[in-house]
């Protein structure tokens, strides 16, 4: 059965590409198709060839943009500057100026709906600093992917030496979109979106409204790409995802996923365990922030002589660097054993340039100043006079006790402190190169599962419904509805003895009650639903 399928989508193709007539400089036809729910392909025909991918290159910009507002990195609110880069790139455009500050949602509306390439690089600009480095980025979130075949140079997907992907891998991350980040894969079927400065058409309208239960995701068009889509629908128990690259038009490439689609749908059990692509194993630099690098104490004796020094140069004309206590009792101690030019080779602080070497070597005759200075007698580490406390000021984070309350504690016990805890290394994604920005998302990621108020653990339920399918386009229509409060939820449609329940799932208490609040001015059945 499953090699009928295979004849029958080839031929297919074959008949569909002779309606279209073939031109010397087409590109290069690749296909792919999976089944979403397993992962499993159920037909390819060049499907690992390295092709210009064109505008579904915009896919991996969008996933790099939810994983940094997923992390905490930034928020939808959050503003980015267009760069004289990113205002000159060719159409389609959004039409951004430079220097113009933008909301990243509405840069994210109009890379996904309109695939606005000036739209595209201020997202990669954006995260990354520069288009060369959110490439590299796009790079290493796609081998963490599986996707082996692919790599990226730019956000948007314009023709580049090195830029390059396959129908295999636009297809696993377009499934991968739909898994990881299924409270924004709305934003794919959307036939129109406010940008901000604009209202933008998709560009992916005409598949949308032609091919039943098509819900995402992506077109492309370059010339040297030919005409691309990577499409996702769902019929019942079934969801398929499939990839063209190479089309001759439009209606060539759209005619031939609607074949695909429709074999996918015809190939695949209507009953499989739904195996979900476990969490990427994201591509990540390992850096310390200045911060902890400070964290790393250093030796205590150097920090002694620095500050103990000036109290010696106030009592003798002699500038020389003075140990910590225990130091100088144990070189007093050894030069006291060893013989007279044992002592003179001895490792002795250092002396200034101006006093005669041929002193230093008469051991019996001392100098009246010199000698005191190495040889003075100082108590073993006992509280000291009032000059040398200022060692055991108030420091922030010191482990001294008492420290605090009195400037009279022995400079000793600097040196038996307990060390400053050494701060965890920050692991962040490559993209954040600034100190403030690598504090963030390890904040942001701690959140409290026991508390029921500010958990994620709620939802709304929208009511029980015959068919999958009604459940499921009830959930659509009414995200698009009510983006403002269920942008952050994810759809999910429950088999229960009462029917399809429909519900929005993963949501705070608060953002559940105002949901339901909104819904129910549209006369909108809706509970509330808690852990």
């Amino acid at each position: 059965m499953h090699k009928l399928y295979r004849t029958l989508i080839a031929g297919w193709i074959v008949l569909i590409g002779a309606l279209v007539p073939m031109t010397a400089a087409a590109a290069p036809f690749a296909a792919f198709v999976m089944d979403a729910r397993t992962g499993k392909e159920i037909y390819s025909q060049n499907a690992d060839a390295r092709l210009h991918p064109a505008s579904l290159t915009k896919m991996m910009t969008l996933y790099m943009a939810f994983t940094a507002i997923e992390r905490g990195q930034v928020r939808l609110d959050s503003r980015f500057t267009v760069t004289n880069h990113a205002a000159s790139q060719p159409p389609s455009r959004l039409g951004l100026r430079p220097g113009q500050k933008i909301e990243l949602r509405y840069l994210i509306r109009a890379a996904a709906v309109k695939s606005a390439n000036d739209a595209a690089t201020v997202i990669g600009e954006g995260l990354a600093g520069s288009e060369a480095k959110f490439g590299a980025q796009m790079t290493a979130m796609a081998r963490a992917l599986g996707m082996r075949s692919s790599n990226f140079r730019n956000a948007n997907g314009l023709t580049q030496e090195g830029h390059y992907s396959s129908a295999r891998d636009m297809t696993t991350l377009g499934r991968r979109l739909f898994y990881d980040f299924p409270q924004y894969y709305n934003i794919f079927s959307r036939r129109s979106a406010d940008a901000g400065i604009a209202t933008v058409s998709s560009t992916n309208k005409r598949f949308l409204d032609s091919y039943q239960g098509a819900d995402g995701i992506k077109t492309g068009y370059t010339r040297a790409a030919g005409f691309n889509l990577t499409a996702s629908a769902q019929r019942g128990s079934k969801r398929i995802v499939a990839t063209v690259l190479g089309g001759q038009s439009t209606a060539h490439r759209n005619a031939i996923m609607a074949q695909l689609l429709d074999a996918g749908f015809g190939s695949a059990p209507t009953r499989v365990n739904e195996i979900r692509p476990e969490p990427p194993a994201y591509m990540v630099e390992r850096k310390r922030t200045v911060k902890v690098a400070r964290a790393q104490p250093a030796p205590v004796q150097p920090a002694a002589q620095v500050r103990v020094a000036p109290v010696r140069m106030a009592q003798a004309p002699v500038a020389r660097t003075v140990p910590a206590p225990a130091a100088v009792n144990a070189a007093v101690a050894a030069a006291q054993a060893a013989p007279t030019m044992q002592r003179v080779s001895s490792a002795r602080p250092s002396r200034k340039p101006d006093r005669p070497p041929a002193r230093i070597a008469a051991a019996a005759a001392p100098e009246p100043v010199a000698e005191p200075a190495v040889s003075a007698v100082r108590p073993r580490p006992v509280p000291r006079s009032d000059a040398a406390p200022q060692v055991a000021v108030k420091t922030p984070g010191s482990a001294v006790p008492g420290a605090d309350e009195t400037r009279s504690a022995p400079a000793q016990r600097l040196t038996a402190s307990a060390a400053p805890r050494r701060k965890s290394d920050r692991i962040i994604l490559a993209a954040m190169e600034e100190e403030g920005d690598a504090a963030e998302p390890e904040a942001m990621e701690i959140v409290s599962r026991s508390s029921t108020k500010g958990s994620r653990n709620w939802g709304v339920s929208l009511g029980h419904y015959k068919s999958r399918h009604e459940a499921e386009q009830l959930l659509l229509k009414t995200a698009l509805q009510e983006s403002a409060v269920l942008d952050n939820a994810r759809r999910h449609v429950g088999n229960t003895k009462r029917g399809f329940q429909a519900s929005f799932v993963g949501m705070t208490k608060d953002a559940a009650r105002l949901a339901c609040s909104k819904l129910a001015g549209r006369v909108q059945n809706c509970t509330v639903t808690g852990p």
